[in-house]
């Protein structure tokens, strides 16, 4: 079943995480990724503290590793723990994207690939541990049944 899309004005879902270097992770997620910076905010040192990238009509927004109302919010490293998320993003030419990212220095977990449910698709790491899904699946484009 395919579900239909609704639009509610203003709402958008972007997703939000956190660096040790926001600096660096501006540069690498457009050399591997190919993410282009929208803004960037810096504190009192220089330093960014708010970043927002799109990659297409897509936004990220990230900042540093702060002791912070979003303290929780830290990179998947510092938790010791597995990674409990990760973002999954619609790229149309996933063989170009993929040998980008392989190119820029993505760890990559599991290689790109066609899969069952008519995608080709495959998933990174970033250099501070955040996954990262990318494929050509679509669930606003109407799937064949």
């Amino acid at each position: 079943m395919q579900a239909e899309r609704k639009s509610m004005s203003g709402s958008r879902i972007i997703p939000g995480m956190r660096y040790r270097d926001p600096q660096k992770m501006i540069d690498w997620l457009g050399e591997a990724f190919g993410f282009n910076l929208h803004a960037s905010y810096d504190g009192p040192d220089g330093a960014p503290v708010h970043v927002q990238m799109t990659l297409g009509d897509g936004m990220i927004m990230f900042g540093p590793a702060l002791d912070d109302d979003y303290g929780q919010l830290v990179k998947p490293a510092v938790l010791g723990q597995p990674v409990n998320q990760s973002a999954y993003v619609v790229v149309e030419d996933i063989d170009a994207h993929y040998a980008k990212a392989k190119e820029g220095g993505a760890e990559i977990l599991r290689e790109l690939a066609d899969t069952e449910y008519g995608s080709r698709e495959y998933l990174a790491r970033d250099p501070e541990g955040h996954l990262w899904s990318f494929g050509t699946f679509d669930p606003w484009v109407p799937q064949e049944q």
